[in-house]
């Protein structure tokens, strides 16, 4: 079985299981050790942005990101 998600869906999907990730890596450490929620929550927040930067894949920010640099910044126009 074959899903066809376009670039944009595949996006979506991405984002999602990332929070997915955060949330997992939160809950567990809150369960398995014994620490404060507020550090648990405090790590699953900056898991998140760790796993999108260390993916190869991502194009926006991360390890292969070159473009972020070199982006011109969009002017607001009333």
């Amino acid at each position: 079985m074959k899903f066809k998600l376009d670039p944009a869906k595949k996006a979506v999907l991405k984002s999602y299981l990332r929070a997915v990730l955060a949330s997992a890596i939160s809950t567990g450490l809150a369960l398995a050790v014994d620490m404060q929620p507020e550090y648990a929550i405090l790590i699953g927040a900056l898991a998140a942005p760790a796993v999108k930067w260390a993916d190869k894949a991502e194009k926006e920010y991360g390890l292969v990101s070159k473009t972020l640099a070199k982006a011109p910044v969009k002017k607001k126009t009333k």
